[in-house]
């Protein structure tokens, strides 16, 4: 189940919802608890033995952290949750991509195992590893009670697509939050927002990209140049659009019940180099490997040699997070590359127009790595961006899609800045030294939530529809 469908909307949300409404404040958590449990066995029943197992375990491990006075058995039982946490996202994540591998290096067969994927394996992962680390530091203390760490670990707003959230940004809330009208509209708000984001803009740019650069087809080889750029561009936005949109959902979810989760996304196609770009994008896995990963490793206050490491390391890591496959490690370490080139050359000397058009460049060829994990297609896409594929620089089925979609591009990259939360502020200021900015602010505070939810559950019982198709030349 997905926060985009009709079943999660009409049926899970509302009934949970309405539930937690009615009984009493003591058992809002078993509420809660109850929901995630049943929204992640939803995917499959057997893995949510895996996720209680995982948190069975960071539960236990950090107990013993925490009564532990020795410094070596603190270490000791730091190292049993790291071995056991990443020994099972390893096996269900990589085990079948190393066999894959190994498969094809050696002749052999029948090596893969074909093991499922667990839903959200990654996101709980660090979680939980990040929840026993700060225990170990001494930021946080135990969760004493089993079932509060597995409420944790488990809430449904997050648990399958992020964002990665800390056990310090919640702690607090899970026994003592408290929610006001502010609070439950703000949620709606940010909810619905969230919704049409994703099943208006980010599901009609996938239809467009996957028109334009069908994965596994003839037609993927024979696109002209433009076609190759518009695809990506409509994958570039869909992308962000529909992984923000998860996160929107999430946060609105989180904060009607009176949990506040922090930001994952700040605009990251405004950014004026790859740094910046990663500042702004994903936020809370970028900020994971930072602190538990980059900067334990000595971060860059360390000689360069080891901070050429650090980097390289981190950026493989990213990689693989994203996916068992090569294209992944690749698209990580491109990055690496640009972040390298930006600390010992570029040195911040870009003018700020030029300096974001580079990072848009850059991010945007980026895209082409992380989309195809075929090699022999990413060659394909890559020599077609660079007018080397040999089919011409456009035709006719491109700029029919160009000029059908022309809307949908110009909403969609709008919905990519932060023009909409500028006016939007814009007219907050207004309203109070305006009457007439007060009513028309009033009024679309009163309609956005609304208006979101109707398109997105138009575009959703519409499936493929396309509202934008109709505004075209």
């Amino acid at each position: 189940m997905v926060f985009s469908s009709l079943v999660f909307l009409f049926v899970f949300l509302s009934i949970h919802l309405i539930v937690y409404a009615l009984v009493n404040k003591r058992y809002h958590n078993a509420v809660l608890l109850v929901s995630s449990l049943i929204f992640y066995s939803w995917g499959g029943p057997q893995y949510l033995v895996l996720l209680v197992g995982d948190t069975l375990a960071s539960w236990f491990f950090a107990l013993m952290i925490e009564r532990s006075e020795a410094r070596g058995r603190r270490r000791l039982f730091l190292v049993l949750e790291l071995v056991t946490l990443l020994g099972v996202l390893g096996i269900f994540k990589y085990l079948d991509f190393i066999l894959g591998n190994i498969q094809g290096w050696l002749g052999a067969t029948d090596m893969v195992l074909g093991i499922m994927l667990p839903i959200g394996i990654s996101f709980y992962t660090f979680q939980l590893i990040s929840y026993v680390v700060d225990v170990y530091r001494g930021e946080v203390h135990a969760q004493p009670k089993f079932w509060k760490l597995l409420l944790y670990s488990s809430l449904f707003h997050q648990c399958i697509a992020g964002p990665i959230v800390r056990y310090e940004t919640v702690q607090n809330d899970i026994d003592n939050r408290r929610v006001s009208r502010t609070d439950i509209y703000y949620g709606v708000r940010r909810f619905c927002i969230g919704l049409a984001k994703k099943a208006v803009l980010a599901n009609s740019c996938a239809a467009v990209a996957d028109t334009l650069l069908p994965i596994g087809s003839e037609g993927l080889a024979v696109q002209a140049t433009t076609g190759y750029w518009l695809g990506m561009a409509f994958y570039m936005l869909q992308i962000y659009l529909d992984f923000s949109a998860y996160s929107d959902m999430a946060i609105g979810m989180g904060r009607m019940v009176g949990f506040h989760y922090l930001e994952n996304f700040n605009y990251p196609y405004m950014a004026t180099s790859v740094q910046d770009f990663w500042r702004r994008w994903h936020i809370s896995l970028s900020s994971f490997f930072r602190d538990y990963v980059y900067i334990p490793l000595g971060g860059s206050h360390c000689s360069t040699a080891k901070y050429v490491r650090n980097i390289i390391i981190v950026w493989f890591l990213t990689g693989m997070w994203h996916g068992a496959s090569w294209n992944y490690v690749l698209w990580g370490l491109y990055f690496a590359v640009f972040l390298l080139l930006e600390r010992f050359v570029i040195r911040g000397r870009l003018p700020k127009i030029p300096a974001h058009i580079y990072a848009i460049v850059v991010v945007f060829l980026g895209w082409v790595l992380f989309r195809f994990e075929d090699f022999g297609e990413m060659g394909t896409v890559l020599a077609g961006v660079f007018g080397l594929a040999g089919n011409g620089f456009t035709n006719l089925e491109v700029h029919t899609l160009f000029l059908q979609n022309i809307f949908l591009l110009a909403v969609s990259v709008v919905a990519c800045t932060s023009l909409g939360k500028w006016i939007h502020h814009r007219l907050f200021v207004a309203a109070k030294h305006s009457q007439a900015a007060l009513m028309a602010y009033s009024v679309l505070e009163a309609i956005t939530p609304a208006i979101c939810l109707l398109l997105g559950v138009i575009a959703l019982a519409g499936a493929s529809y396309n509202p934008f198709i109709y505004f075209q030349f």
